[in-house]
């Protein structure tokens, strides 16, 4: 059986590997001249950064990624784990808050904010183990393609109050401002709003605390690296449409006119694309995207010890800049950023006593209709500023020795992604589970989705997890197509 996957970002090298090591013939188009997608790696003489992804969780699903397609991710990857997980700063308040990866850590820290919130910290994660364990685990690994999975799950949902706002989950718990927002802000890590996503979306917090947050040596592109070695992966490979006969995926186009016949037809393209690559109007005009980002790739030639491996800066309107990035369509009027520093971790990142900083600022997607080409220098100079007048990095502008920079521009141009989005379909109720693209496309036999756009969800956790999906399905389909032949 062939198998073409297109687009060799993470969950389609992940898909690639499992079906690989299942014994089927697999090709990776690329078309790019690297694998990767959105998980890329950029270098500038000794500066090197994560153009992408830069925080792993869950770092089981790799090794079981890594161990379906018959490779051993120790032998691959040397993993170091982060603690603190990160570190957050508020432009308000003179304290800062170092996310630990245990419940006693936790504790203090947000003792020095609120006892009263200190002593209810077990209680918060012990509500989070049950929705963490049946959205992640259990709905996480199989597929919505009908009504009744998602009715099935959500009496469990409503009783374990998962269903509410994720910041209103929150303040169920804490009353103290910085610590709401302290344990509501990771779903913003996927693109979701935490005022809107559900509560679902908690298990975030969860699962960094069961297993830690961990940096692989030379960034989070190595594991695109060993993952794309023992596949096929031709990059440069721009595919232009899929052929389907009767309702069946038959056959990718390239640009160009090659023509490479397939079985099984996997898309890592953006999925509101997907329809594009068919030829027929686009499902897609009902899905909204995640908004987009603008990111500031700065070597620097000396460090900034208040920054840890990663760092949140939180500006002071933390709620209006949100619902800015996400709804309102408005450039922002005070920043809260993320911040990756991993010569922290690892020093051959960045020159001798330099760092290589990752500068990432949540902003609208395209559907604004803000004209980056104009807006780019100006808001990277307010940004700049404001790392330096807001969060105390003094002397950083001085300090650039280097600089790349990435807009909403770029995320559609190099990356196919619609509207310029930075995670792919926005996250709240309405797209999640069965309303969110399935991992069977609807209409064509023998084509799937994988990606960070399907169900489960975006992060590297849920693109491992959708990819485990896809593969059981297409191997599922195959066996019931070859019973139905004899």
């Amino acid at each position: 059986m062939k198998v073409v996957v297109i687009g060799a970002g993470l969950g389609g090298l992940a898909a690639a590997l499992r079906l690989q090591g299942q014994g089927l013939d697999v090709t990776v188009l690329e078309q790019r001249e690297t694998p990767g997608g959105r998980v890329s790696r950029l270098r500038d003489g000794d500066y090197t950064w994560d153009a992408g992804a830069s925080l792993i969780t869950m770092p089981w699903l790799l090794e079981e990624t890594f161990a379906a397609g018959g490779l051993d991710l120790h032998r691959e990857i040397r993993l170091q784990r982060l603690n603190p997980l990160y570190r957050i700063c508020w432009a308000e308040d003179a304290r800062t808050f170092d996310f630990g990866d245990s419940p006693a850590q936790l504790r203090d820290e947000v003792a020095r904010f609120s006892t009263r919130d200190a002593r209810r910290v077990d209680d918060f994660l012990e509500a989070l183990q049950p929705i963490y364990e049946r959205a992640v685990l259990g709905a996480g690994r199989r597929s919505f393609e009908d009504f009744r999975s998602l009715a099935a799950l959500i009496p469990s949902m409503i009783r374990l109050d998962a269903m509410l706002p994720l910041y209103g989950f929150v303040s169920r718990f804490f009353r103290h401002p910085r610590i709401r927002e302290a344990f509501s802000f990771h779903s913003l890590f996927i693109g979701g709003d935490p005022y809107r996503v559900p509560a679902i979306y908690a298990a975030l917090v969860y699962l960094q605390v069961l297993d830690g947050a961990w940096y692989a040596d030379g960034g989070v592109y190595s594991i695109v690296e060993a993952m794309a070695r023992p596949l096929d992966v031709r990059c440069g490979a721009r595919v232009e449409a899929v052929e389907t006969v009767g309702g069946q995926a038959r056959a990718v186009r390239l640009e160009g006119g090659e023509r490479i016949p397939a079985d099984v037809v996997i898309s890592n393209a953006d999925v509101m694309r997907t329809d594009e690559l068919l030829g027929r109007a686009r499902e897609g005009r009902r899905l909204q995207p995640t908004m987009s980002c603008f990111l500031l790739y700065l070597g620097l030639d000396r460090t900034f010890e208040e920054l840890r491996h990663h760092t949140l800066l939180v500006g002071s309107d933390y709620r209006g800049f949100i619902e800015n990035a996400t709804r309102g369509g408005r450039m922002p009027s005070s920043f809260c950023t993320y911040v990756n520093a991993p010569a922290r971790t690892e020093p051959a990142m960045a020159v001798p006593g330099g760092d290589a900083l990752s500068v990432l600022l949540p902003v609208p997607n395209l559907r604004a209709g803000i004209d980056w080409d104009h807006e780019a220098g100006a808001l990277r100079d307010a940004l700049v500023t404001d790392l330096e007048r807001t969060f105390g990095l003094d002397g950083i502008a001085d300090a650039v020795r280097v600089e790349h920079r990435m807009t909403p521009l770029d995320f559609e141009r190099e990356l196919g992604a619609v509207a310029g989005n930075a995670f792919a379909v926005e996250p709240t109720l309405q797209q999640s589970a069965y309303f969110r693209p399935p991992n069977r496309v609807r209409g064509v036999g023998g084509m799937y989705h994988v990606g960070g756009g399907t169900h489960p969800g975006a992060g590297i956790p849920g693109v491992l997890l959708g990819a485990g999906v896809t593969a059981e399905l297409v191997v599922a389909d195959a066996h019931t197509s070859r019973a139905a032949a004899a």
